[in-house]
């Protein structure tokens, strides 16, 4: 299964989730969520998501002098992106649970017949 429509649709929430208690700069949270599971998230992606929480007013960033290479800029949860990340969680559950249900149901057994078969 192609899992990148599904990753689109929870990264926002995939990105909050792995910097709610330990803030981290774009690279790391990358690494981060591959460390989760989330193989296929790019970088591009994930910078896009920082930029546009961001500008949501979810995140609050910083810049952090770095000995071996340019500075990096790191990203912190607020308080804004905490209501937002309890919010997702709350609908993400929610969906899960209902998508579950759907897939446990019992399927009905389908009979084909071969051609030429009287009913």
């Amino acid at each position: 299964m192609d899992t990148t429509q599904l990753l689109k649709g929870v990264l926002d929430m995939a990105v909050l989730a792995v910097i709610v208690d330990d803030d981290g700069y774009g690279y790391d949270i990358v690494r981060r969520l591959r460390a989760a599971g989330l193989d296929e998230v790019g970088d591009a992606s994930v910078y896009g998501t920082l930029r546009r929480l961001y500008s949501a007013g979810a995140l609050s960033s910083y810049v952090v002098p770095s000995d071996g290479g340019p500075h990096r800029k790191y990203y912190a949860m607020n308080a804004n992106g905490r209501a937002m990340l309890a919010e997702q969680r709350t609908n993400w559950t929610h969906f899960a649970d209902t998508l579950t249900q759907l897939l446990n149901q019992p399927q009905p057994t389908v009979h084909l017949r071969t051609i030429g078969e009287k009913s």
